[in-house]
């Protein structure tokens, strides 16, 4: 009903009480829209219309209303949450509109305060709830609305209004939707603040900014930041009015508050303007805008040098700096708009305005920074955090290079920035990627930046500051997960650090835990490096005198020597150099000559100071070492070996240092170290030497004993950068030493390995005795008379101790005895097969050189394990009971699973040695007997089977013994028993697969799998000998290319195999060249894809393998390069591989030429291929880099190929293939090979020329191809017989391509034309056979008027760039295309020449590594000339490759538009256009640019930005409206900005 219907009913209607009773709706009733907006307008009416006393007749019906109508519904809409459907929401507003209606008709401030005690009860009840809805009270949303309706009738009651704030601000913080946070703000504090006067609004604001200073002082994380803002951004126009004038100290009774004065609204803008939400570092930046415009308006003095509280301000304001300030905070706020871009090209143009706040950062005024530092943290975090990885490297590096940490002040107040957000955001690793202008192997720049900054920022700091700041980066490495790229780089840094003592027991500590922890899962060469840099760091830096030597070695335990600290390498040399300087200078870990502690510890205390201390340590570490309990029991688990180790680190060192001092003073040599060494470890000496006699000698100091010389064994060798073990005074001394108690060690380790070890726990034990037994046995293998005690006693006795336990009848029950003696002796026999055995075992060395291996008794062994039932025999799991086993050994049988694992592994370390010794056996024909004589090891049948049980029973990481005894096996069998040999390959595979995520096991795994199922009677297999085992092969083979995509070195591993197999480099392998060979022709698919191999990484990927290439480069100089065996993992050795086999092929052999030419027919298909697909591919794809191989492998074989077979298939598919659209590394390998077959085969000129017969338009830029060798016509004319025909049909080709309408055409073709003309002595040829007349028919008139042309004419732009950059380039001023053959032109200069990724440089060392590259005089390995070499790479096209440049002040920026200040918007259009072309530095020139026919707003837009980069004087456009279009503005400046308009 209309408000004009209802008027006229009340005014002809004297009884309001019959009119309001007419319209109300039932109690009981769901009223409609349309009534409920109907009595609100009745109410109006009566409002206005209305006595006094008809309102004091109304008031009982308007209280009803109220409390019996409106309330119930507004109930009903909040517990059926109707307000959030839109007709609810509709009916909650008009509800509200009512009450509102009602409280204004009838004046009664009760019942006002009655509903909002109602309302804010509501608030009450959900704070205290935590931010839950009680029953029985409105909804939040409701309670909102409702409230909005009662403020403007609550304006007088200030208590209840400040209770009221209070309540808003609480469930502001409470509540989780932001979207319910922002109407309370607006429906409510903006009502509340609107509604009072002046002075309750200045008191309603102090006490709201007072609690928000309190909320986020008391709870600083990412959402009461947000939250914060949120309010302070709602309240801004009231607490920033741009009119209002204050003073300090604000008058908080009558003024407002101002929180420019205070830290804490800084401190909130700071926190925002670096917050990881975008739409709070709006709001802060917004603030802090307003904050700027305010102060620049008042100019007063803000902020005095230090507040009352002793702190410094934030924020400054000096009216006498008013404008640096002003431009300060201009750009200031300009650059973080623009950081939050994420396109770089829009971020990049104002980096250049952060050295102007740098600049302004530095200024000082009343001895107080102008600007506070903290704002350009902000600024760097800010870019840390950017989603776009390219900003963040720019901030890194711009901080990386930032002078003013050089002031103490400013490093000082940057520090724990320095190791908090920025240490953050170098664990990102991609900021070590190489930079464009760098090669693989190079240290990255970021690398090389971080250790000068280091180096600045350290020796920026107060000396006080700089060990607590160290202290806290070291711990920061240790107290998150470190990716291996980013610790190794800063590890390097902190290696550069200059010597100081800044690190105590702490920094020791810290150190340890990064090694522990940090890095513990890293690839094992980075980590060796980064290990090696730490410990430098820890020498340089440890104040020693604040260390003991036990937090020394302790830390230095840490350091493992097969990764980083061995003997040998410049690592141990400079920590014993340590020691020499730093002998006497450690603190003493008791404290000295104190009067403290006990009569004993002051006397050893008073020993340390007066003996050397690292002696002293050491003898004092022996004698605590080897100290165990009287009550020390004889059965119990192995005592951990990390003390050992630690001791003979200690032992080591020491004896290193004392033969140093000895060097230096005239003494030394292996007698004196030997006898210093003696007193040293005589007590360890005595236990050795009673091992064997002593009986009751304690296990535990037997098993310390047996574990100290184990350590000393290994850490005593001195590596080389030859990976070869050398001979020292040191090493000398210990080997000495042992020899004298090895007999009393090996009786003690025969005697127990003989049936004393009976427990669970003694398995470890056994693993102990083996390992020392092995080290023994290596080292001593060379000793005559120790050599022959082993060979005739020791190891028959040891292996005839062991075969007993064995065959000793079975236990009707299984017990922990018997299992173990069992264990162990099948353990022995292992190890004593892998003694024995003469070839090398798993692919590696053998324990013994060849003149003293040692030999076993091979009839026992066969004997025993000629038994069926001694295949795969399972070791029993035992009882553990109180009779046999030890109270500690219940817990352990829960790991026998593992040890019944090994009993059979041992047992095929043993078959496969059988196998072995009784020689190589060709493959069994169909028929042949598999017999098993008395005596005999089994036949291979049913070892076959029971290696293809054991394979499933097995773990994983145990079947190596097992693979290399089915790569013995195997090939006997493929004849015979077919499917037997399918599932072995089969299975064994996929065991191979499982182990892929294990690099300690995978790669011995392969290599096995490789002589497994590439051996070559399998390889020699053809499709009719055995058809599903060579399509299993195939299948493999295929799989494990596909695996070698993702992981680097699998394919090495087969590729090595293979080429080894068809062309062995072994002596005497010649007779059998042919059969070995014939294999090939079958697994072409392996040679071609060895020719290819390489497939394009991630940039993960590709990052860890150049650190690693870099690490490699340090040589020795990173001990981790000595310590590591490097495994060849290189992805181009397979290619390096393929190569060295190609280039021993020789063209007589029927089937090498076989194989090449099938080889060639393959790889053209492959190149054919990919040019005819259609979809296009870039420069650093794999197509493009597949291709480019395929024609570098045909430029090898060019000269090993048969004439005919060049001319009939390779010519006409190189002309085919200048056709095709191609790369420039490829056109240029396309060129050259065509050169070279035309070179050769002259006759063939012809199919030349008929390239040149195609039409135009189809050709388009690939005639460019022939044009190139036309350039090099002076290679080809000297092999023609009609020399002057073909220089004049040379000449007519290119003068007709020189009118192309294409530009690069016409460009080649002229180079082309000055080169062919430039032949003299075929000219003065070509005159004399014409009689001395013009043989070119007038002709040369034309021919020298295009080369005028070309070298004068084209003399401006572009073009004569263009045409100076043609004739410089490589291929055509520096390259012969028959002097520079060779493997460095063509892998390694041609590619790097051609702007080839350089991870397709293959350098030359690699060739030359390679002993099996044949040296072949008609293609050399180095090139005969050095200036092709001397090259660099450079396209004659011109590109834009310019450098960022030092823009002006507002070039290439687009500032955003401030609402409340819009100077800018003032000036006149073509006087800011003209001022911004001068600011660029171009001159407004006379040009027009009409845009009538254009209406596309992108287009428009760009057009805009064209004619103010071109200094336009106007632009027309079909429509003034495009001036105020939103599309195109959003594309450009501000259209009218950009000049005149028309």
């Amino acid at each position: 009903m209309s408000s004009l219907l209802i008027n006229e009913f009340v005014a002809k209607w004297s009884n309001s009480d019959t009119i309001l009773d007419s319209f109300l709706w039932s109690a009981e009733s769901w009223p409609d829209l349309e009534r409920v907006e109907a009595v609100h307008i009745l109410l109006e009416t009566l409002n206005t219309r209305s006595s006094e006393e008809n309102r004091n007749e109304l008031s009982a019906k308007i209280r009803a209303l109220i409390w019996e109508r409106c309330t119930p519904l507004l109930m009903q809409i909040s517990e059926n949450a109707l307000h959030k459907s839109e007709p609810g929401a509709k009916m909650l507003h008009s509800l509200c509109r009512l009450l509102s209606s009602c409280l204004a008709l009838l004046r009664d401030s009760r019942e006002v305060e009655k509903l909002a005690l109602m309302t804010l009860s509501v608030f009450q009840s959900f704070e205290q709830h935590d931010g839950t809805q009680t029953k029985g009270q409105f909804d939040m949303e409701v309670a909102v609305e409702v409230l909005a309706v009662l403020l403007p009738l609550l304006s007088g009651d200030l208590d209840l209004l400040v209770k009221l704030t209070s309540c808003i601000l609480s469930a502001v913080k409470v509540l989780s939707d932001d979207a319910l946070v922002s109407k309370i703000l607006v429906r409510v504090l903006f009502t509340l603040l609107h509604c009072v006067d002046d002075r309750s609004r200045g008191d309603i604001l102090q006490r709201t900014w007072q609690d928000l200073c309190v909320y986020h002082e008391r709870e600083k994380n990412a959402l009461v930041t947000a939250r914060t803002l949120l309010c302070l951004t709602a309240v801004s126009d009231y607490l920033f009015p741009p009119s209002l004038e204050k003073s300090f100290p604000t008058d908080l009774t009558n003024g407002l508050p101002d929180p420019r004065w205070s830290q804490s609204f800084w401190a909130i803008i700071q926190s925002g303007l670096i917050h990881r939400d975008n739409v709070a570092r709006k709001r802060a930046l917004y603030l802090l805008k307003k904050c700027v415009a305010l102060t620049e308006i008042e100019n007063t003095e803000l902020g005095s040098s230090a507040s009352p509280d002793g702190e410094i301000y934030f924020f400054r304001w000096i009216p006498s700096k008013s404008q640096v300030l002003q431009t300060f905070w201009q750009d200031y706020v300009l650059v973080m708009e623009t950081l939050e871009e994420n396109q770089i090209h829009v971020v990049r143009p104002v980096l250049n305005r952060i050295n102007a706040l740098i600049e302004t950062t530095a200024i000082k005024e009343n001895d107080a920074a102008l600007v506070h530092p903290s704002w350009l943290l902000c600024v760097y975090q800010r870019m840390f955090h950017s989603e776009n990885k390219a900003v963040m490297r720019e901030g890194v590096y711009h901080l990386l290079e930032l002078q003013l940490l050089r002031s103490p002040a400013f490093a000082i107040n940057f520090s724990q920035f320095i190791v908090g957000p920025f240490m953050d955001v170098l664990s990102e690793s991609s900021l070590y990627q190489r930079t464009a202008n760098q090669m693989i192997g190079e240290c990255p720049d970021v690398g090389l930046k971080l250790q000068a900054f280091l180096v600045n920022f350290f020796g920026s700091l107060p000396q006080e500051s700089k060990g607590p700041v160290l202290l806290q980066m070291i711990q920061r490495l240790g107290s998150r997960h470190w990716c291996a790229v980013p610790l190794l780089f800063l590890s390097q840094a902190l290696a550069s650090l200059p010597a100081c003592p800044l690190l105590g027991p702490q920094g020791l500590q810290a150190l340890r835990e990064v090694l522990r922890c940090t890095m513990i899962t890293h690839q094992v060469l980075l980590r060796g490096a980064a290990q090696c840099f730490l410990l430098h760091s820890a020498l340089c830096l440890t104040d020693v005198e604040s260390v003991t030597l036990e937090e020394v070695f302790n830390f230095l335990v840490h350091f493992r020597p097969e990764e980083s600290l061995c003997r040998g390498t410049a690592l141990w040399d400079e920590v014993c150099e340590w020691f020499v300087k730093n002998e006497h200078t450690f603190r003493l870990a008791i404290g000295g000559k104190s009067d403290t502690g006990t009569p004993q510890e002051r006397e050893l205390a008073s020993t340390a100071t007066d003996v050397g201390s690292l002696q002293t340590y050491t003898r004092h570490r022996l004698h605590a070492f080897l100290t165990v309990p009287a009550s020390a029991e004889q059965t119990g688990r192995l005592p951990d070996s990390g003390e050992a180790e630690l001791l003979a680190l200690a032992v080591l060192l020491w004896a290193d240092v004392e033969e140093k001092r000895g060097g230096e003073e005239g003494r030394g040599g292996q007698g004196s170290t030997q006898q210093a060494l003696a007193r040293l470890l005589l007590a360890w000496l005595e236990v050795l030497q009673r091992l064997s006699t002593n009986l009751y000698l304690p296990l535990c100091k037997s098993d310390k004993s047996l574990q100290l010389l184990l350590h000393l064994l290994q850490v005593r060798r001195t590596r080389t950068a030859t990976q070869t073990n050398t001979e020292d005074a040191v090493s000398g001394a210990v080997r000495g030493l042992v020899l004298s108690v090895v007999e009393p060690v090996q009786n003690f380790i025969a005697r127990r390995l003989s049936g004393e070890l009976q427990e669970v726990c003694d398995v470890e034990r056994a693993a102990l005795y083996l390992a020392v037994l092995r080290e023994l046995l290596q080292e001593f293998g060379g000793v005559p008379w120790y050599h022959g005690n082993m060979q005739q006693s020791f190891l028959p006795a040891l292996c005839a101790s062991s075969l007993r336990m064995l065959t000793e009848p079975a236990e009707q029950v299984p017990s922990v005895c018997g299992q173990v003696q069992r264990a162990v002796a099948m353990a022995v026999l292992s190890l004593l097969c892998e003694v024995a055995s003469s070839e090398a075992s798993n692919g590696g060395l053998s324990l013994a050189a060849p003149s003293h291996h040692f030999s076993l008794p091979l009839a026992p062994l066969r004997h025993h394990f000629s038994l069926p039932q001694h295949l795969n025999q399972a070791l029993l799991k035992p009882t553990a009971t109180a009779s046999d086993a030890a109270p500690d050994d219940a817990p352990l049988l829960r790991d026998w699973g593992r040890v019944a694992a090994r009993f059979i592994r041992d047992q095929w370390s043993c078959l496969g040695f059988l196998q072995r010794a009784a020689g190589p056996q060709g493959p069994r024909v169909e028929g042949q007997r598999e017999g098993q004589g008395e005596g005999e090891a089994p036949g291979p049948l049913v070892v076959l089977q029971a290696a293809v049980e054991a394979l499933s029973l097995l773990p994983s990481d145990l079947v190596l013994p097992v693979l290399d005894c089915m790569a013995l096996l195997l090939p006997q069998m493929v004849l015979r028993e077919e499917s037997q040999c399918v599932e072995a390959a089969s299975l064994s595979w996929r065991v191979v697969q499982g182990l892929s995520g294990n690099a300690h096991d995978f790669w011995p795994a392969l290599q096995a799998f490789v002589r497994l199922a590439f051996h070559r009677a399998v390889l020699e297999l053809t499709q009719d000998q055995a058809p599903t085992l060579t399509s299993t092969i195939q299948q493999i083979v295929c799989e494990l290319m596909e695996l070698s995509e993702v992981r680097s070195g699998v394919f090495n591993i087969l590729i090595s195999h293979c080429c080894h197999t068809w062309l062995p480099s072994d002596p005497g392998s010649d007779a059998g060249d042919s059969e070995h060979f014939s294999s090939a022709l079958s697994h072409l698919d392996i040679l071609t894809k060895a020719c290819l191999h390489g497939p394009v990484f991630r940039r993960d990927q590709r990052l860890i393998q150049e650190v690693q290439m870099y690490v490699e480069q340090l040589g020795d100089q990173c001990a981790a390069n000595v310590a590591i065996s490097s495994d060849n993992r290189d992805e181009q050795f397979p290619r390096v591989c393929v190569l060295a086999f190609l280039s021993h092929l020789q063209p007589t052999n029927h089937m090498h030429r076989q194989l090449m030419e099938e080889l060639v027919l393959r790889l053209i298909e492959k190149d054919r291929g990919i040019a005819q697909a259609k979809a296009r591919y870039y420069s650093n794809s794999l197509q493009h880099r597949t291709r480019n191989r395929v024609w570098q492998s045909l430029l090898l074989l060019l000269p090993k190929l048969r004439r005919e077979f060049v001319v009939d298939t390779l010519l006409g598919y190189a002309c085919e293939a200048g056709f095709s659209s191609n790369q420039a590394s490829v056109k240029y390998l396309i060129e050259w090979s065509l050169l070279l077959m035309l070179h050769n085969n002259p006759t063939h000129m012809q199919r030349f020329w008929d390239c040149f017969s195609g039409d135009q338009e189809k050709t388009k830029t690939s005639i460019c191809t022939f044009l190139s060798v036309l350039v090099h016509m002076d290679v080809l004319l000297p092999r023609l017989e009609d020399k002057a025909g073909q220089w004049r049909r040379a000449l007519e080709v290119c003068l007709q391509w020189c009118f192309s309408h294409n530009f690069s055409v016409r460009l080649y073709a002229l180079l082309a034309l000055k080169r062919v003309w430039g032949l003299e002595g075929v000219r003065a040829e070509a005159r004399g056979a014409v009689g001395g007349s013009d043989p070119l028919g007038g002709l040369a008139t034309v021919i020298q008027a295009c080369l005028a042309q070309a070298e004068t004419a084209q003399n401006t732009g572009n073009a004569m760039r263009n045409w100076s950059r043609i004739q410089e380039h490589f291929f055509f001023s520096v390259f012969h295309p028959l002097k520079d053959y060779s493997v460095e032109t063509i892998f390694y200069t041609f590619p790097r020449l051609s702007d080839l990724a350089d991870d397709e440089w293959i350098p030359l060392w690699k060739f030359e590594k390679m002993a099996t590259f044949s040296v072949d005089l008609s293609l050399p390995v180095r090139n005969p000339g050095a200036d092709l070499g001397q090259m660099q790479p450079g396209d004659w096209i011109q590109q834009d490759r310019g450098e960022l440049e030092q823009e002006e002040r507002w070039a290439e920026v687009q500032k955003k538009i401030t609402a409340w200040r819009l100077s800018f918007q003032e000036q006149e259009p073509h006087l800011a256009a003209q001022q911004r072309a001068l600011r660029l530095g171009k001159l407004t020139s006379a040009l027009l640019v009409v845009a009538s026919l254009i209406d596309k707003p992108t287009n428009l837009g760009g057009l805009c930005r064209t004619c103010e980069i071109f200094g336009a004087s106007g632009l027309v456009y079909v429509n003034v409206c495009v001036c105020v279009c939103v599309r195109v503005c959003g594309c450009a400046a501000p259209v009218r900005s950009s000049g005149p308009v028309g």
